[in-house]
């Protein structure tokens, strides 16, 4: 891929000549510290710096960049990135929409949440299959009576990953929210439990929401790291660890294999299966 910046488009917006994919891209390589052709065709997102070490791990000639904002990893070889974009939905919208102008052909969120539903332990995996849009981001990229869904081919290809692995999973809704510390209010969490969501999380909605809107793949691998209905689930920073040291390496390693075998299909799968 050339990396050099796009020239501007016909009809594109522009501000005295300067338009969104220029900024866009100059952005995407200030805030991941790398150029946008090192940028992958298959980019793993998190929140989390012990997925970007892991993956380094997994693959020692992979390159680590570190931007103003995010911190990327770029295995060139295998054609698979890694972006970890800090935490909550303006970064989780901000991740999307600057990956938009490199165009790559998948995304796949490698997430932690709460669960919700009685019947999820720690460690448990969820695919969503739509997210409540109780976030505050996505409503500057669609009006809030469009759903928020992933991509529904990449989460396909995710659940059979797991299936081969025999590794159990849920599906459901998820409700996404950029409410810090709502197990502490009683309203919320009634309001919570009217709705059936399986889990909640700070992202989903807004990734799923950003990825329609900018013509981007998006699917979200989510793992269980704490039940926050219970007085002994709430998560602290010791049990925080023990998920990262429990569930990490089979998180990530799901999550590449998901878009491996996407690689290995693209030819005759289309993610998106429509068309604007």
């Amino acid at each position: 891929m050339d990396n050099s910046l796009p020239q501007p488009g016909a009809g594109e917006n522009n501000i005295e000549g300067i338009t969104r994919s220029v900024i866009g891209i100059d952005m995407l390589e200030r805030y991941t510290g790398a150029d946008a052709g090192e940028i992958q065709d298959y980019i793993l997102l998190t929140n989390f710096t012990r997925y970007i070490s892991e993956f380094e791990t997994m693959f020692p000639t992979s390159i680590r960049r570190n931007g103003s904002a995010f911190t990327s990893v770029n295995w060139v070889e295998g054609g698979l990135s890694i972006i970890d974009y800090k935490i909550g939905s303006p970064t989780a919208a901000l991740a999307m929409d600057l990956l938009s102008y490199r165009k790559p052909k998948a995304v796949l969120m490698l997430g932690l949440c709460g669960g919700l539903n009685k019947k999820l332990k720690i460690g448990d995996f969820v695919l969503p299959m739509a997210a409540i849009r109780d976030d505050g981001a996505s409503n500057h990229y669609m009006p809030q009576r469009v759903p928020a869904l992933p991509t529904f081919n990449i989460q396909k290809i995710t659940s059979q990953v797991l299936d081969d692995y025999n590794l159990d999973f849920k599906t459901g809704v998820i409700h996404t929210t950029d409410y810090r510390f709502w197990e502490f209010d009683e309203v919320f969490v009634s309001k919570l439990k009217e709705e059936r969501a399986i889990a909640i999380d700070m992202e989903c909605a807004t990734l799923f929401v950003v990825g329609f809107a900018r013509k981007l793949p998006i699917g979200a691998l989510m793992l269980v790291s704490d039940l926050p209905l219970t007085r002994e689930g709430i998560k602290t920073k010791s049990s925080a660890n023990q998920v990262f040291r429990e569930f990490t390496n089979l998180h990530l390693k799901s999550g590449i294999e998901t878009l491996q075998r996407i690689q290995k299909e693209q030819n005759n799968v289309d993610l998106r299966h429509y068309g604007w």
